[in-house]
C-alpha cells in the first residue's frame, strides 16, 4: 500500500512555483498577485483563508485578503467584487464559502470575471473544462488529479466511483475522469445520497474519490482488494481525549480500508494540502495570461 502524500506534494508544487516566480523577479516582472474575500467570522475560514496568505508569502506571490463584516449585503459584496475584477494589480482572487445567509451564493459567485476566478467556479470555466478546453480546474480536482500524476496511478480503462456530486468535487471529478489523456480515461460512475446499492458499485471499483463529508462512510467491506482511494472528506469529530476537543476525520475508515487499498490519500495530509498547491498554481496560470494578453 502507497500512501499518496499531499503535504510532500504539495510542498515539491510550492517550490516549483517558487522557482518560477525568482525567475520573474529576475526578470523585473511583476509577479502574481492573490487577493481573498472573507465575509464574517467564520472560525474555518478565517483558518484556511490565513493558511493561503502564508502559501503566497512562501511563494513570493503579493496576496491582499479582504475582510467584510457578517452585515455586508449582497450589492456592497457585489461592488467590491467589480472593483477586484477592475484592478489590473490583482491577477485572481476568490470568495471564502461559507457565505452569510442574505447573501446569494450563486450570484457572486457568477460575478467573478471568469479570468480571474482562480477557483474555477465560474460557469465559463466549468463549460470549457467540461469541452477540454484550456482553463482552470477547481483546486481540489486539480490537486487529486496532480497526486494521480505524480503517483503514476493508472487510471486508463479502470472504473472510477466518485461519491458525492457537488459542484466543487464530485461532479467536477466525475468530468475530468472521463476525460481523454491522463489522468482520466477511466469509466465513471457518480454516486450520491440517492444511489440504491452503493455497496454493490464501490465494490466493483478500481478507484473511488469519497467527497461526501460523512466520516468514516466507506467501510473495508466496500472497497475491492487494491482499490486506489482518494479521500475528500475533512470533518471535525469532537473527541474528548483529543488536545483541541476533536479530530479531523475523512470520508473513508482509514484504518481498515488503508489494509486493501494499494493507494490511499491520509486525512489529514492527503488531498487538504493539494487544494492550496493547486489555487497557487491556478494565480500562476492567471499571471501568465494576463501578461500574454498585455503584449
Amino acid at each position: 500500500m502507497t500512501i499518496l502524500d499531499g503535504k510532500k506534494v504539495s510542498n515539491d508544487i510550492k517550490n516549483e512555483i517558487k522557482a518560477e516566480v525568482d525567475k520573474m523577479k529576475a526578470n523585473g516582472e511583476k509577479v502574481p498577485h492573490l487577493a481573498a474575500v472573507i465575509v464574517g467570522n467564520d472560525g474555518a475560514s478565517l483558518t484556511y483563508v490565513g493558511s493561503k496568505v502564508r502559501a503566497c508569502e512562501r511563494v513570493g506571490f503579493e496576496s491582499t485578503m479582504v475582510r467584510m463584516s457578517n452585515t455586508t449585503s449582497e450589492i456592497e459584496l457585489l461592488d467590491k467584487i467589480e472593483e477586484l475584477n477592475e484592478n489590473d494589480d490583482i491577477d485572481g482572487f476568490i470568495i471564502q464559502l461559507p457565505l452569510p445567509p442574505q447573501i446569494d451564493t450563486q450570484k457572486v459567485l457568477m460575478a467573478v470575471h471568469p479570468d480571474k476566478d482562480v477557483d474555477g467556479f465560474h460557469p465559463m470555466n466549468f463549460g470549457k473544462m467540461a469541452l477540454d478546453m484550456s482553463t482552470f480546474i477547481p483546486a481540489t480536482p486539480f490537486g487529486i488529479l496532480e497526486l494521480l500524476d505524480r503517483y503514476q496511478v493508472d487510471t486508463k480503462g479502470k472504473h472510477t466511483v466518485v461519491i458525492g456530486r457537488s459542484h466543487i468535487v464530485g461532479r467536477p471529478m466525475s468530468i475530468l475522469m472521463g476525460r481523454k489523456g491522463f489522468p482520466g480515461n477511466s469509466t465513471v460512475t457518480l454516486t450520491h445520497s440517492h444511489t440504491k446499492n452503493i455497496t454493490q458499485i464501490t465494490s466493483q471499483a478500481d478507484i473511488i474519490i469519497s467527497a461526501l463529508g460523512v466520516p468514516n462512510f466507506l467501510k473495508a467491506e466496500m472497497v475491492k482488494d487494491d482499490a486506489v482511494i482518494i479521500d475528500v472528506g475533512i470533518t471535525r469529530v469532537p473527541d474528548e481525549n483529543a488536545a483541541k476537543g476533536y479530530v479531523i476525520t475523512g470520508d473513508v475508515d482509514y484504518e481498515n480500508v488503508s489494509k486493501k487499498a494499494s493507494y490511499i490519500t491520509p486525512v489529514p495530509g492527503g488531498v487538504g494540502p493539494m487544494t492550496i498547491a493547486m489555487l497557487l498554481k491556478n494565480t500562476l496560470l492567471a499571471r501568465e495570461r494576463h501578461r500574454k494578453s498585455n503584449k
